[in-house]
């Protein structure tokens, strides 16, 4: 009987092309599954974007989108603004900046508690209601092709975002995080400072320009950002734009610079819509 034996390094060189193979396989499912567990929410959402719905829904959300982009022109909109704001102007790049005011997975946070309000909301009293205050304009009617539009804009942009309804407040799972400002006093003089640094530039000496943040054509002292909390959040996470390397400190005494000049007064029943057009404005604090 013949015997053939095997020597150990003859076993290695056979099992050398299987190992090297196996390995290869085994990083790229590790890289794959390590990758798809970083990423967000936001990229999720974005990742699902690359084609508009087809047909009549897909024209629709193709709508909202120009009507978020250029607000105070569009000339289904441009009725229900008061000032030279567009949606875009916050909600940055759209509502698809992933912190800046997002709109990914918005949609699904509704409805909603809304404190303000003093009751439950849906996702078009939102919208619409954000005509009245960052616009400083009218309160679209429901159901109203503008508001219909943005709506559609957004829940597409929610698409691939759990549903969780938000009993606290309206807000989405992609937010603006609110900035930890407990014993941190703003300096109204250093936001100055800051101001002509890095914003007037845009914004202009007088910040009347591009786009105004006070006086007559900003938002009104109804809005949100129109308090300093909310405003430094916000800074925090968008500007200077593209460059967002504001402090919490700087963020915070650029806000309170912002916010000490004039701005539109906010009284709820001179942005209402005739009652013909109102549908319900459902908030309890008039």
């Amino acid at each position: 009987m013949e015997v053939h034996t095997t020597t150990g390094k003859q076993r290695l060189n056979r099992l050398r092309p299987l190992s090297v193979g196996f390995v290869i396989i085994l990083v790229c499912c590790l890289s794959a599954i390590v990758f798809a567990g970083t990423v967000g929410s936001g990229d999720r959402a974005n990742s699902m974007l690359q084609d508009y719905p087809e047909g009549e829904l897909g024209e629709i959300v193709k709508l909202g989108e120009a009507i978020v982009m250029n607000t105070a022109e569009h000339p289904l909109s441009k009725q229900y603004v008061g000032n030279k704001l567009n949606c875009t102007s916050c909600h940055l790049d759209g509502g698809r900046h992933e912190t800046a005011a997002s709109f990914l997975g918005t949609a699904t946070a509704y409805p909603a508690w809304s404190p303000r309000e003093q009751t439950v909301i849906t996702l078009e009293d939102r919208a619409l209601n954000c005509f009245m205050r960052s616009q400083n304009g009218t309160r679209p009617p429901n159901g109203s092709r503008v508001s219909v539009a943005v709506t559609t804009y957004i829940t597409w942009l929610s698409q691939g975002s759990e549903l969780k309804m938000n009993g606290e407040k309206p807000l989405g799972p992609n937010h603006t995080p609110a900035l930890d400002l407990e014993g941190i006093q703003p300096d109204v003089a250093r936001g100055e400072e800051l101001y002509t640094d890095r914003c007037a530039d845009c914004h202009g000496d007088n910040g009347d320009e591009e786009p105004p943040i006070w006086g007559a054509d900003s938002y009104n002292d109804g809005a949100g950002l129109s308090r300093n909390a909310k405003l430094a959040s916000w800074l925090k996470v968008a500007m200077p734009l593209d460059d967002a390397t504001l402090t919490v400190q700087e963020a915070y005494d650029l806000a309170a610079f912002v916010n000490s000049h004039k701005r539109p007064h906010f009284v709820l029943s001179e942005h209402l819509p005739d009652d013909a057009k109102l549908g319900e404005y459902n908030g309890t604090v008039k």
